[in-house]
Parts: C-alpha cells; sequence; structure tokens
C-alpha cells in the first residue's frame, strides 16, 4: 500500500484492497519534486501527518524517486494506491505503472474527477449545474476501519526520517494537531458546535465560523466523504466540499490550467509586474486593513479565511494588475492547505479566467468588503497590530481618523477606484 494524498487508516478502500491480499508493506515515499517545491510550512504539515501516520500502523518511510523507490520496495508485488488527479501525480502513477502492477481504489474526493458529466457526456463548466448533478450522482458510505491490520514491520530510510522531523522541528509557527484524531476531534467539535450556524457564518473572518478541515482533507487525513455521511447533502457544508470536488474535475479534464489560464478570452489581458507593490502585497503593508490581514494571517499561521482570499486576490489580479499564477504560487509556497486544483482555480475565478459566468468585471473593494464582513474590525485588528488603537469598524478605514497612522500602518498603495476602472478598461480592451 503506497500512501500518497491518503494518510489515514479510517475509511481508506485502497488500504482494505491491499489488506485482502494478505499481509502489507505500508509505504510513503518522501518525493523530492514535491518536498523541494514545497516551503518550510508545507513540509512541515506534511511530515507532521506523515509521522502521525507511523506512529498508528508500521509505515516504511523512504526518501527518493518514487519510480526508483516503489518498484525496489514492491519486489514483484501488485501496489495498491488511491487514484491520484493532479497533472503531476498522473503522470507520476503512469510512469510507475510501467514497472509495477498498480491497483488504484478511490481518490481524494466523494465523486472521483471524471465521473460526473451533463447529458452530452461532457464535462461541466460552472459549478451550480455540477452541484446539482454530483448530489444526483451521490458517493458511496465510508468504508470499514480495519481493527487490527495486518501490517509487516518495515525498514524506513534514516535520510527520510531526519528529513521530516527536521521540517517539524523547523515549521515557522504552530501546526494544528495532525493526525487522525486530532482531525475527528476537530471535525465533532465544528459539527456538534459550529455546523447549524456554518451557512451564515462562514463569510465572516472575525469569528471561529469555518470548520478548519482543509488542511486535512488536503493531504487525505480525512475523507469528504466521512463528512458527508455526517451532515445534509443539501446543506451550505456539503455545497462546500463539492466546490472541492468541482475543482479537482475541471483540473482532471483541463490539466494545463494547473498553470495557465482556463478560458482563453482574456489570453490578450496586460497585466503589469510592480516588484514593490507586489512585495507590499506579500507582506501585508497595502495599508488596506483586510488585505494587509489576510496575508498576514497567512504568513503567520499557514492558512487563510476563504473570504479573505477572495479579496486578497481581488487586490492583487485587479488593483495591481499583476497576472494570477503570482498570487497562486505564493498562496501554495505558505498554505498548508494548499491544493493546486482548490487553489488555483479559485484565483482563477477571482481573476476571471477561469469558471466564474461574470468574470472580470467583478472587482473586490477591499474597504467595503472588510466593513461587510469585519463589521467591528476585529479581524483586523488582531492581524494588524498597527490599528489595534482604532475601535469598532475605524479600523477598516485609517485614513478617517486624526490617530490612525500613529503606529505607522502604511499608507495605501493604489486608489482602489482608479484602479477599478483601469482593470475594467483593460478589459474592455482586450474583448475587443
Amino acid at each position: 500500500m503506497w500512501f500518497r494524498r491518503d494518510l489515514r487508516v479510517r475509511d481508506n478502500p485502497a488500504l482494505l484492497a491491499a489488506l485482502e491480499e494478505g499481509p502489507v508493506t505500508a509505504l510513503f515515499v518522501l518525493d523530492p519534486a514535491i518536498w523541494a517545491g514545497a516551503g518550510p510550512a508545507r513540509r512541515a504539515w506534511l511530515a507532521a501527518n506523515v509521522l502521525s501516520l507511523a506512529e498508528r500502523i508500521p509505515l516504511t518511510i523512504h526518501h527518493g524517486d518514487p519510480r526508483e523507490v516503489v518498484p525496489r520496495v514492491a519486489d514483484g508485488r501488485r501496489v495498491h494506491v488511491a487514484g491520484e488527479t493532479t497533472p503531476y501525480g498522473r503522470r507520476r502513477d503512469d510512469a510507475v505503472g510501467e514497472q509495477v502492477e498498480l491497483v488504484a481504489t478511490g481518490s481524494p474526493y466523494a465523486v472521483g474527477p471524471g465521473r460526473v458529466r451533463n447529458g452530452s457526456g461532457d464535462p461541466y463548466q460552472v459549478f451550480s449545474a455540477f452541484a446539482r448533478a454530483w448530489r444526483e450522482h451521490g458517493w458511496s458510505e465510508p468504508a470499514r476501519t480495519p481493527r487490527s491490520p495486518d501490517i509487516e514491520p518495515g525498514d524506513s530510510h534514516r535520510r527520510a526520517l531526519d528529513l521530516l522531523h527536521r521540517a517539524v522541528d523547523d515549521a515557522p509557527f504552530d501546526l494544528p494537531g495532525a493526525g487522525e484524531d486530532a482531525a475527528w476531534r476537530r471535525w465533532r467539535a465544528f459539527r456538534d458546535d459550529g455546523l447549524q450556524d456554518y451557512g451564515s457564518e462562514r463569510n465572516r473572518p472575525d469569528h471561529d465560523g469555518t470548520s478548519r478541515l482543509s488542511p486535512y482533507l488536503h493531504l487525505g487525513v480525512l475523507h469528504p466523504r466521512s463528512l458527508l455521511a455526517e451532515v445534509d447533502h443539501g446543506s451550505t457544508y456539503a455545497t462546500e466540499l463539492a466546490w472541492r470536488d468541482f475543482y479537482a474535475d475541471v483540473l482532471w479534464h483541463s490539466p494545463e490550467s494547473a498553470w495557465s489560464d482556463l478560458k482563453p478570452a482574456l489570453e490578450g489581458m496586460r497585466y503589469d509586474d510592480p516588484e514593490d507593490a507586489i512585495e507590499a502585497w506579500r507582506t501585508g503593508t497595502t495599508g488596506f486593513p483586510i488585505v494587509d490581514a489576510g496575508m498576514r494571517q497567512l504568513r503567520e499561521t499557514g492558512w487563510m479565511h476563504n473570504r479573505v482570499r477572495m479579496i486578497t486576490a481581488s487586490f492583487l489580479t485587479k488593483d495591481l494588475h499583476v497576472w494570477w499564477p503570482v498570487g497562486a504560487r505564493h498562496f501554495l509556497d505558505l498554505l498548508i492547505d494548499g491544493d493546486v486544483a482548490s487553489n488555483n482555480h479559485g484565483w482563477q475565478w477571482v481573476a476571471g479566467t477561469g469558471t466564474d459566468a461574470s468574470p472580470y468585471f467583478r472587482v473586490f473593494n477591499p474597504v467595503t468588503q472588510g466593513l461587510k464582513f469585519d463589521p467591528q474590525g476585529d479581524y483586523v485588528r488582531r492581524w494588524v497590530p498597527e490599528l489595534a488603537h482604532l475601535p469598532g469598524k475605524a479600523a477598516h478605514e485609517p485614513w478617517k481618523s486624526d490617530v490612525g497612522y500613529e503606529h505607522d500602518y502604511p499608507l495605501r498603495i493604489v486608489d482602489h477606484a482608479d484602479e477599478r476602472r483601469e482593470a475594467l478598461e483593460r478589459y474592455q480592451a482586450v474583448r475587443g
């Protein structure tokens, strides 16, 4: 059993399929191609969850190219996996599958990419139609949990273990609790205390109204099928899980959209590369409080509230006129839930080059967004201490206060109204 984005024992059909054949070697391969491309936060989160799984079952951990490691460890045996769906994962599995018999069971999604199609057999282009068909298609019940899995002790590479332990030690901030038990504790706490109000609370970054399960879902520490078994399938929370499946489906059908525009309509758009402004965005010093709060939350925790992800993405693409991959790469470098399908297509939705039906002319106003979703300024004051002295909603508009800048909060780097007009003019120009 080769573990990848399914770092769990519970509800793992691929593991059950392997156990049906007899004693199993449980393998995790620390892939240099993935490891080198991740920032310290993502490496630490992956490492913590791999090590947690290794405490639950005898996990053989190796470091190296999976095309070499997997056949060597398998030594002629079948290799069971959960099906991979990202462009890199599919290429890697195709290459490994040329050397060993690779048996794929399940995927990291409630409904695997490519399985939900319209009446003509084509993939869905917009989310609302996909979500209806997704619910109609349905998904399997959670798989049973093996009580005493017959997994053989393995011989892990010391280099691999050292890399994992060092990554955890070098984490740039305190990580959430890793592993299945911590994930289930978080889910149950949210299910019992937060799920009922999720529909109204999920857009409030000043409240703890989201499940905070995306880091666990990203690495398969929890499977979405397990969560859907405990919620109303018509609920807002189920819809959010459908978004995750939708973006995976988009990437499955259009793998090139990982780093290029899904829709070619804006290919002629003129973009800027303002280095100082991009750095201000990255460091949370743009002078727009809700933007700066979000970017600092990202830097200091490896996570950002989804509403603020949209606001900060809109600021980079519409106010600074920067092509979305610049922001997508920064997010993937820092987010512990950084998923190429959800992250990059979320960016394209905001930028207007992806699945949004009303694309480029939607420009988020960072001030009105802040006032609407953080009405008392609590989120801003938490992450931007230079504005902690401003009461209530005044934290969103320090330029209106006589003391707004007395703690050296930066001035606004652009005029939003001017940049909104510029964004619309560029959109009209490229649309002809």
